[in-house]
């Protein structure tokens, strides 16, 4: 199924394909910097974007980058560049009636001015790196 959505200001829009229902949080300090808080996302497979003269990408990290419009900041996504893997942001989806909070990671970061209601997966970070970050000569 393809799922649709755009920034803030309709500059960047976007198609995704196998978007699941399950929303993430994450915790980590550059995600909250970014943010302003937890950074909520989803998978998404086969992202296409259109309006590319205001996608911003900005690289975060050694293995992933991070997107926004250019022109109004929503921050659209977080890239894995290795595998390509996009982690959107829900709340630039048209349709976010099936979502629903499933985990949270970096949950060994998170600030104690929040707490979320939903019982959900949590993972530290070192566990998220021991999962997905690239091996090394490799």
């Amino acid at each position: 199924m393809t799922m649709t959505g755009q920034c803030l200001c309709g500059a960047v829009k976007f198609t995704a394909e196998g978007v699941p229902h399950d929303v993430a949080a994450c915790h980590c300090n550059m995600c909250r910097r970014w943010a302003g808080g937890p950074f909520f996302a989803v998978e998404a497979e086969a992202v296409r974007f259109y309006g590319k003269e205001d996608l911003g990408r900005y690289r975060s990290s050694n293995w992933a980058e991070r997107g926004f419009c250019k022109a109004c900041g929503s921050n659209l996504f977080y890239r894995v560049i290795d595998t390509d893997q996009y982690l959107m942001a829900p709340g630039t989806f048209d349709d976010q009636s099936g979502f629903r909070m499933a985990m949270q990671v970096f949950i060994d970061e998170k600030p104690a001015y929040y707490t979320f209601a939903d019982e959900t997966k949590m993972m530290t970070g070192a566990e998220v790196f021991a999962m997905y970050a690239p091996k090394e000569g490799g």
